[in-house]
């Protein structure tokens, strides 16, 4: 669905992606892991076309991306759960999810996304009124996460969906994007640094050092890694 080939990404004159090449299958969970500073959030960034690659290619489904402004982008069926949640603090949980709807106007499809996002998130339903700033943290995220499935994406890219979160609602998180995955067949791309809750949940996983992927393999294995368990688990 997804290929990165041999990307490279700077700013300025830093160079933050090194010739990175990764690829993403239609329906799977992939995790990408790495320390602070890896490049982690920039590879998401580029796939959107927020940062622009200096080389390389980015394709989605056989298509060149990487020319693309970011609106066609995710007219095509990615989008972006941003570090940071970024939802609109002013704006009520309602018109949050409104904001998600911006490329349809299936009335009867977004009803029923309405309906599944308050299934899968009652706490939304009961604040449906209420301006998304004055949301709990995970109220926020979930927020986010559900602003993004009002798009219908194919590809749906989360970058640290356990930031700032307690334990408890960081599980919570994560057994709703398995459900995504599962319910509706969405790919997700994730980015975190749990790596332990990330590398249980993916199919397939990649390791970024320094703009570079230094390994990759299926979730189970990477778990099982004595590199991976030193340097991201803590074992």
């Amino acid at each position: 669905m997804l290929k990165l080939k041999n990307v490279q990404a700077f700013y300025g004159n830093i160079q933050a992606l090194k010739n990175i090449s990764m690829d993403v299958k239609e329906g799977e969970i992939i995790t990408l892991i790495g320390a602070n500073g890896a490049g982690k959030s920039t590879t998401l960034m580029t796939i959107c076309g927020i940062v622009p690659i200096r080389s390389g290619e980015i394709l989605f489904e056989g298509q060149t991306i990487n020319k693309m402004p970011p609106n066609k982008i995710v007219a095509l069926g990615i989008n972006q759960v941003p570090e940071g949640r970024h939802i609109f603090p002013y704006l009520t949980v309602m018109e949050n999810l409104d904001m998600g709807t911006f490329l349809r106007n299936d009335k009867d499809g977004i009803k029923q996304d309405l309906d599944y996002i308050f299934t899968l998130f009652p706490r939304l339903a009961e604040r449906r009124n209420q301006a998304g700033g004055t949301l709990s943290g995970g109220e926020q995220q979930m927020l986010a996460i559900s602003r993004a499935i009002m798009t219908r994406p194919r590809l749906l890219l989360l970058d640290e969906p356990s930031l700032g979160l307690a334990p408890i609602i960081t599980h919570q998180i994560f057994d709703i994007i398995k459900k995504i995955n599962k319910d509706n067949k969405t790919t997700i791309f994730l980015v975190e640094q749990n790596a332990n809750l990330a590398l249980n949940v993916a199919d397939r996983g990649y390791v970024m050092e320094n703009g570079v992927i230094t390994m990759t393999d299926t979730g189970k294995n990477l778990l099982a890694n004595e590199d991976v368990k030193k340097a991201y688990l803590g074992i």
